[in-house]
């Protein structure tokens, strides 16, 4: 059965469109004649909204239970039994209630994929798991709900749900996002221009990089070689030389000019000795590079303007950045050089020669004559079976003049010339026509192949074996140059290597992107085998799985790979786009090593980050050591003295004295019994075994008597609890606890003379209970800090408490099934939001 196809709407903040833009959809769909069903849409109270499910198939919710209370959920198995032709699902970094089969939604619809059902579905840009520090450092709000970023890559379609951060604000205050009693929160906080802007660029710029993979993958199936010119990237070919800054900070301008523009730098390792590269000098451009914006690569290739083009093309270069030639006239006439080289072959790709300083003034190296390149090789041919017989037709006339030495050592010297350009192959071939036309046209008697003095014969046969050991020696000297060669571009490649481990940047994506870029090939894959070996498994896909890759199409075993390198028993590094030869197979061994250790590495900080709420709990038990040691002394030793100055006979205590000591015995006591109260529960939490009795509870009930068990305190609460609200979900002891706890907390930081404010209102399916402060408040990064066990913000005295009422808080609440969570006060403080579900009885009603 062919897979669904999933389509995705993205968003950069909450009211952008995207549940609008999916039920739009789906009701096309559903115009068009297909089979279309509502899977799972939250409307969150929003009226246009909840109009576009009207005529729509709506799969009815599973409703798990979780201590006690019931969630509604999607039901995944309804939906693959109806077997629609598409599916809706709303919110799909959704987490599941504990307990259910699949812990995120993502993974429900992975399921409805597999089962060949297409499904449209939203996501908001904070959810994606690769910015999600980002988005907290913008907004200052973790988001606690998150999702791989392949799975909205992976997706055959996402479409950005766009909107103008003023236009957003716009339909906040007419009331179309929240409601009311939420907007000025709102707009004051999360949907500030400044977020909203930020956030909208984020969205913008991550589809405009899932547009830039499908376009590549697009030009990699359809075998387009040709640069399109959708987005700007300026390449800059760095020698390693004096001249690269100039043409870095050159290309950086010249990037700047279009929003948006990819700087890149390459330098090309040649296998033919004449990389003419710097380490140092590399080295500087390189960090000048990165300091810019930019990224620094590193590719092998024979022919310098080939393999740059080459590089070009593959990442879709608009523009190539070359420096002017730094050789002399005289070379120049030899050779067109790299830049005019590149110039004529570049095709659409626009080339820019920089001038620069070093014009003309030579290069720094002596370029090796020994490595031959095949340009060599063919002018050393055409100088065999050209020039001896040239030399001959310029010697004939002065033969009855000259002797047979000095004709002989001219052509020895023509000879050596061939070898010295072309190698052994033409220089023995030029050696040998030139015996048969010395023989011919010089020796005695001339015009016939015999020699009649011995002497003679001894010369020709001497210049022949001179001439084949000189061919030899340049041929030998050639290969040891070229092995020597590649053994400095294998070490530049593992140099850079070295440093983008000693970086940091041993990411196993980013190490095969830089195998793929080394040795210009299609994709790199690490390849890791699911079970046990067996003799024939090198060529079945399902014995493998693909750890990571990256270029085109995968290998999904070794069989199929042009290259293989096995690591160990259980992985291997594939790669696709041609064979290498031997030393690229050591260094591609080199890189293999490295994708290892970068995936062990990875997973033991999988295993380190699941060891560290083991660790938390640890250091939460030694808190809770630390902070009881003084915290249950401190009651117990106020209503011990008390209690002993009454039972003492040495003074004779007044009426009004023994009352306030009774009075603090009192007061003592019941912060211990309080403090012991926390500590039980908290403890009960972290084992699970604090049971909520779960049923409906009337919140002017409830909230009245939390402000009666403050004591002196309630004169300083004021209650705004309507009688209109639902009744929610909730243990009632608890809630009390819950409300009591938060309000104490309220007063606590609140100035002298300021009322704390408790208020209610209701949102969709839940009600929200707001205890408002207009104390100092807490930084937007430390939110979430406030909730750990043993932790008072900004109190450093020893006599406010152990610091668990409002961890006991949130803990209590999410028992019940509920939420707490902190916001600013508009004006200054802090608003703890108490979130409960409405009973069921009361959504009937």
């Amino acid at each position: 059965m062919p897979r669904g196809r999933l389509r995705v709407y993205l968003g950069a903040a909450p009211g952008v469109g995207k549940t609008f833009a999916m039920l739009n959809e789906g009701r096309r769909a559903l115009e068009r004649g297909r089979d279309v069903v509502v899977g799972l849409v939250e409307t969150h109270g929003r009226l246009h909204t909840a109009e576009l499910l009207d005529g729509l198939e709506v799969i009815p919710r599973r409703t798990p239970a979780y201590r006690g209370s019931h969630f509604t959920e999607l039901d995944v198995d309804a939906v693959i039994e109806r077997a629609p032709k598409m599916v809706l699902i709303d919110e799909l970094a959704h987490t599941n209630v504990p307990g259910s089969r699949n812990a995120k939604r993502w993974q429900e619809v992975e399921e409805i994929l597999d089962a060949g059902i297409d499904v449209v579905s939203t996501v908001n840009i904070q959810h994606l798991e690769s910015v999600n520090d980002v988005v907290q450092q913008i907004t200052g709000i973790p988001q606690r709900e998150t999702i791989p970023d392949e799975v909205v890559r992976r997706a055959d379609q996402v479409e950005l749900v766009d909107m103008s951060p003023e236009a957003l604000r716009r339909r906040m205050a007419h009331g179309n996002i929240y409601a009311p009693e939420k907007v000025d929160a709102a707009l004051s906080n999360y949907f500030r221009i400044g977020n909203l802007t930020a956030l909208r660029e984020l969205a913008l710029l991550w589809v405009a990089g899932k547009v830039d993979d499908q376009l590549d993958r697009y030009r990699a199936e359809h075998g387009i070689a040709e640069t399109w010119e959708a987005r700007e990237r300026v390449v800059v070919a760095l020698t390693g030389g004096p001249e690269g800054e100039t043409l870095v900070r050159r290309a950086a301008r010249i990037a700047a000019r279009s929003m948006g523009a990819d700087l890149l730098a390459v330098h090309v390792t040649r296998a033919d000795g004449l990389t003419g590269g710097d380490p140092a000098g590399l080295a500087r451009q390189r960090t000048l590079v990165e300091d810019m914006g930019g990224t620094y690569h590193q590719v092998v290739g024979d022919d310098i303007p080939r393999a740059l083009l080459d590089f070009a093309g593959g990442v879709n270069a608009t523009q190539l950045v070359l420096g002017a030639s730094r050789r002399g006239r005289f070379a120049q006439i030899l050779s067109r050089g790299v830049g005019v080289e590149t110039t004529a072959l570049s095709g659409s790709i626009d080339v820019h020669m920089i001038t620069h300083a070093q014009v003309k003034k030579g290069r720094r190296h002596a370029s090796s004559r020994a490595a031959l390149t095949r340009k060599r090789r063919v002018i050393g041919w055409a100088m065999a079976v050209l020039g001896m017989p040239a030399l001959t037709a310029v010697l004939l006339p002065f033969r009855d003049d000259s002797a047979l030495p000095s004709e002989i050592l001219l052509f020895l010297l023509m000879v050596v010339g061939v070898s010295l350009v072309g190698g052994m192959g033409p220089a023995v071939t030029a050696a040998i026509g030139g015996f048969l036309l010395l023989n011919y046209y010089f020796t005695p008697p001339v015009d016939r192949f015999t020699v009649y003095d011995p002497e003679n014969l001894l010369a020709l046969v001497v210049y022949v074996l001179v001439a084949i050991m000189v061919s030899l020696v340049v041929d030998v000297a050639a290969r040891r140059t070229r092995e020597a060669a590649r053994a400095s571009a294998d070490a530049e490649v593992l140099s850079t290597l070295a440093g983008h481990v000693l970086r940091g940047e041993a990411a196993l994506p980013s190490l095969l992107a830089r195998v793929k870029e080394t040795f210009g090939l299609v994709s790199a894959t690490l390849l890791e085998r699911t079970g046990p070996p067996t003799p024939d498994d090198q060529s079945e896909p399902e014995a493998w799985r693909i750890v990571a890759t990256s270029g085109g199409e995968p290998c999904t075993s070794p069989g199929i790979a042009d290259t293989d390198v096995a690591i160990d028993e259980s992985l291997v590094l594939a790669v696709r786009g041609g064979l290498l030869d031997a030393s690229e197979r050591r260094v591609l061994e080199a890189f293999a090593a490295e994708t290892a250790v970068a995936l062990r590495q990875q997973r033991l900080e999988e295993e380190a980050g699941r060891a560290r709420p083991l660790a938390e709990a640890d250091k939460m038990r030694t808190a809770l050591l630390a902070a009881v040691s003084h915290d249950l002394r401190t009651p117990l030793a106020s209503a011990r003295a008390a209690v002993e100055s009454l039972r003492g006979t040495e003074i004779d205590w007044s009426a009004e004295d023994r009352k306030e000591l009774l009075a603090t015995a009192d007061e003592s006591l019941v912060k211990l019994n309080r403090l012991v109260d926390n500590l039980l529960d908290m403890s009960r939490l972290q084992a699970g075994v604090l049971g909520p009795v779960l049923q409906p509870v009337a919140l002017e009930e409830v909230v009245p008597r939390a402000m009666d068990d403050l004591g002196p305190l309630r004169d300083r609460v004021e209650g705004n609890i309507s009688v209109e609200l639902p009744e929610v979900v909730a243990d009632s002891a608890l809630l009390e606890r819950v409300l009591v706890n938060l309000m104490s907390n309220a007063v606590r930081y609140s100035p002298p003379g300021e009322q704390v404010l408790v208020t209610g209102s209701r949102h969709g399916d839940h009600v929200e209970i707001r205890v408002i402060d207009r104390g100092p408040g807490i930084p937007p990064e430390a939110h979430d800090q406030v909730f750990r066990p043993f932790q008072r913000l900004g109190d450093r005295d020893n006599h406010s408490g152990v610091g668990l009422g409002l961890a006991l808080s949130r803990g209590l609440t999410e028992a019940m099934g509920g939420s707490l969570m902190p916001e600013e006060t508009p004006g200054g403080g802090l608003t703890m939001i108490l979130t409960l579900p409405i009973s069921s009885r009361a959504v009937i009603a």
